[in-house]
């Protein structure tokens, strides 16, 4: 089998952040959420992938280089526009070739990788494979609707849903899936949609089978959702203090202290990671919180969140939750005084606080 991982998209839920970062790129427990999905290929024995790129292709090929680092290689498709995920599967023809492949979207993380479905999808083989799983906001989504253990209908973000069952960004077909995206209309907002494409399937009498997802799924597209996943992966962190604790510090429960960090005179309380060089002085960081590297967080309290390297947190006496600071930003105090923070901004930006 190949891979494809669809790597292209502007982010608008996620600006200002990703004006300057593909969406794709942006850490999940200090590490891209791209490289989760290359993972789980690699992990389950895919190793020729082709990766979908668009506007942030330079971005996304210096990240990634040759896939050497994974034990894969990398062919680069550019698609020019984000015209839908039919059209990326259409346009990768030529590197996919006939052989069976799954489609992974790049800023998706599951819980427990793919291998085991990828051993279902070439036990019984069916046209198409589909990740479902139960959301309580299903008109966002790619809906399925079953009848018993057959997909029936797929409606992409309908108004009135069928079902709860919302599509993973996770697919696996056979060559069947180029007949589908050939033959199919743009949607009303001008995309070839995945949704419509596997429709044709079955409506053709093509075996689709569902597989209803177990454990924990997101789509890291949103502020919400990124924080979330963050906090579903730092749980499973194991204790590793390669950095310095000095002073009066206090490091509770799951930590990561990379090398060359320091935290001193501050309470660390996990799950945390703390990237390499960053200094954590005199300060509270509190669980669910990524701090990526050459941060200083000083005389300030955060949690829950997730800070990009370069970054500063300086001398604030509200805490900093629920929140993503991009990279090289300065957050430290002024003469203004607001009471809350809740904070999403791009990089190298400086705002101050009270």
């Amino acid at each position: 089998m190949k891979g494809l991982i669809l790597s292209g998209g502007k982010g608008t839920r996620l600006r200002p952040l990703t004006y300057t970062s593909a969406k794709q790129l942006v850490p999940v427990a200090n590490k891209p959420v791209l490289f989760y999905g290359i993972e789980a290929m690699a992990e389950a024995g895919i190793t020729d992938l082709g990766i979908v790129v668009g506007e942030t292709h330079e971005e996304i090929r210096a990240a990634l280089g040759d896939g050497s680092r994974w034990g894969c290689r990398m062919t680069y498709i550019m698609q020019p526009e984000p015209l839908g995920l039919a059209h990326a599967v259409k346009i990768s023809h030529g590197f996919l070739g006939e052989l069976p492949f799954v489609m992974y979207l790049g800023d998706n993380l599951l819980a427990h990788g793919i291998r085991s479905l990828v051993e279902e999808f070439e036990a019984i083989k069916p046209d198409a494979l589909i990740l479902l799983t139960a959301v309580p906001n299903p008109s966002q989504f790619g809906v399925a609707e079953l009848v018993g253990e057959r997909v029936v209908r797929l409606e992409e973000k309908p108004q009135a849903p069928r079902s709860n069952l919302a599509l993973v960004g996770v697919y696996m077909f056979t060559a069947s899936i180029f007949e589908a995206v050939a033959a199919i209309e743009p949607s009303g907002r001008g995309e070839l949609e995945i949704t419509d494409a596997i429709q044709y399937l079955i409506d053709k009498g093509y075996t689709v089978s569902p597989h209803i997802v177990k454990g924990w799924w997101k789509d890291t597209g949103k502020l919400d959702d990124m924080l979330e996943a963050n906090r579903l992966i730092l749980e499973t962190l194991e204790r590793r203090i390669d950095g310095e604790v000095r002073g009066s510090s206090q490091v509770d429960g799951k930590v990561v202290l990379e090398a060359g960090a320091v935290v001193e005179d501050s309470v660390v309380r996990g799950p945390v990671i703390i990237g390499a060089r960053s200094q954590i002085v005199r300060a509270y960081v509190g669980p669910f919180t990524a701090v990526g590297a050459d941060v200083t967080v000083r005389e300030s309290e955060v949690e829950h969140s997730i800070v990009l390297e370069g970054s500063s947190i300086l001398d604030l006496k509200a805490r900093v939750e629920d929140s993503l600071i991009g990279r090289n930003c300065r957050i430290h105090r002024s003469p203004i005084m607001p009471r809350a923070l809740r904070l999403m901004i791009g990089d190298r930006s400086e705002v101050g606080l009270p």
